[in-house]
């Protein structure tokens, strides 16, 4: 219904989870479901869906075994029943399988495409056909135990991305990766030794990285013995340290160098930055802020499919809300500046104060009125890394999210799309080919409608005020999709 606008002839391509039981035994967590790659192409004002599962050693193996074979974030694979107890004690000694559910997102890297999760595996995919082209393990090209699924990409291609690694002196560190590799990625060192954060994704400007190293950690040792000895997933080694507060680490781009400011503020929870820029020598970091250690055992147990019902509605309505904040982190710092507000920007209320011991105490402002706001985007490819006015994103009833909403960061002001009954995704933002306004384009979402006829649907807002452009309709449901991209 309505009119497809003839600019769209491009792909709109999503992941999320598919498969949620094998044979007898089911995932029991949301991030667990085996990948499928959901795809609308747009041509002449027409759309079509097509869906495939991605052929991931995790889907494969347990489509052929009819069981949980490789352990995921929130489900254990128990040994092979067939094995006897020595060889499953043996097989100890070789190391964690890890997985390579690519359910997260997908991005360009070159002219290929690859489906990802948060592990070192992604997966190439052709676009075209959605099929299952190869399994890259990003250890053997860099040092890194995992990467985001959040990358930063520059108007030449450029893909930066962040993860974890074994530093110098056997600590943990954090190394920003370089494709392709013209020059060797910096790394700088996670506040625990052998607890690095949860990472889900960081800041880029023109010029610098920013990565905000929070409280939620990852015990590793926890993780590799409780693994070997007693059975465990993922999620059972999430830990908190809110003494530690939120670190921010900044890193310059070029030449690719750690600078050595310590800036830290209270302790929060995060997973997706919205923009990062410079302004008149501040960095201007704004995100989706969660209230510290709190979302991992709501958002994350909440997505638990194990939870029975009734739990889930009753911690929903005690999760905490995320909001977007601005946090500013001065470049131009100075040791007798200490007890003084650092920020002289004119037009926030954020500020950076230096303590006694030089650590900069960071300050964040609210940039919403009330209300949630998560799956963040903008208009990335003029305005990623510079001054912007527009984010898009979903808001949460409690945890479910039930409508598009649209932020002016300056303004505070606010619009809304919402439907009864109706469950939109990530909202992707597509700029009108002749488009001179920043909010000139249109928003691509799927939306989750399971009470009606046809059970979801794409549909086309138009950026400027949330209006309906179109929708388009199909006959089957629909699961849910994290993220994806336009491809035109």
């Amino acid at each position: 219904t309505g009119r497809i606008p003839t600019f769209l002839k491009g792909s709109l391509l999503r992941l999320g989870p598919g498969l949620f039981e094998v044979g007898d035994e089911p995932f029991y967590h949301l991030f667990d479901g085996q990948a499928l790659m959901h795809k609308f192409d747009f041509k002449n004002g027409q759309v079509t869906y097509y869906r495939k599962f991605i052929l991931t050693d995790a889907y494969v193996r347990a489509i052929t075994e009819k069981r949980v074979v490789i352990t995921e974030f929130g489900t254990c694979a128990y040994p092979d029943p067939c094995k006897n107890i020595f060889s499953r004690f043996f097989s100890y000694f070789k190391g964690v399988e890890v997985t390579d559910n690519c359910l997260v997102n997908v991005y360009p890297v070159g002219e290929d495409y690859y489906a990802v999760t948060e592990t070192n595996y992604i997966t190439k995919v052709n676009t075209d056909t959605l099929e299952t082209l190869k399994k890259v393990d990003m250890c053997d090209y860099v040092n890194i135990n995992g990467v985001t699924a959040h990358p930063h990409i520059e108007k030449d291609g450029t893909v930066y991305n962040i993860g974890n690694c074994m530093g110098k002196g056997a600590t943990l560190a954090y190394n920003i990766v370089k494709t392709p590799p013209t020059q060797k990625g910096s790394d700088q060192r996670c506040a625990e030794r052998f607890k690095p954060s949860y990472v889900h994704s960081f800041g880029m400007s023109e010029n610098y990285f920013v990565f905000v190293e929070t409280p939620v950690k990852i015990n590793l040792l926890k993780f590799l013995s409780a693994w070997s000895i007693r059975g465990s997933n993922y999620m059972d080694c999430f830990e908190s340290n809110e003494s530690q507060g939120t670190l921010f680490h900044i890193a310059k781009k070029d030449p690719g160098e750690y600078i050595d400011l310590k800036f830290k503020g209270a302790p929060i929870g995060m997973f997706h930055h919205i923009n990062t820029y410079e302004d008149q020598g501040f960095i201007v970091v704004d995100l989706c802020s969660w209230k510290g250690f709190e979302f991992v055992y709501n958002y994350l147990w909440l997505a638990n499919l194990r939870a029975n019902w009734e739990e889930v509605k009753k911690a929903a309505m005690m999760a905490p809300q995320p909001e977007v904040r601005r946090y500013v982190i001065p470049l131009d710092v100075h040791k007798e500046e200490q007890g003084k507000n650092l920020v002289s920007l004119p037009y926030t209320t954020a500020t950076a104060t230096m303590h006694a011991d030089g650590m900069i105490w960071c300050k964040h402002i609210s940039l919403n009125h009330g209300g949630s706001f998560e799956f963040p985007q903008i208009n990335y490819k003029r305005y990623g890394g510079k001054n912007y006015t527009y984010a898009y994103g979903l808001g949460l009833n409690h945890f479910i999210p039930d409508r598009i909403c649209k932020l002016n960061v300056k303004t505070k002001e606010t619009w809304v799309w919402q439907e009864p009954d109706s469950y939109p995704s990530e909202p992707l933002f597509v700029q009108t080919p002749d488009g001179v306004d920043e909010d000139d384009g249109v928003l691509l979402t799927i939306v989750a409608a399971p009470g009606s006829q046809r059970p979801g649907y794409l549909l086309i807002l138009n950026a400027k005020d949330l209006s309906e452009v179109a929708r388009a309709e199909v006959d089957c449901t629909i699961p849910v999709t994290f993220h994806g991209m336009y491809k035109p």
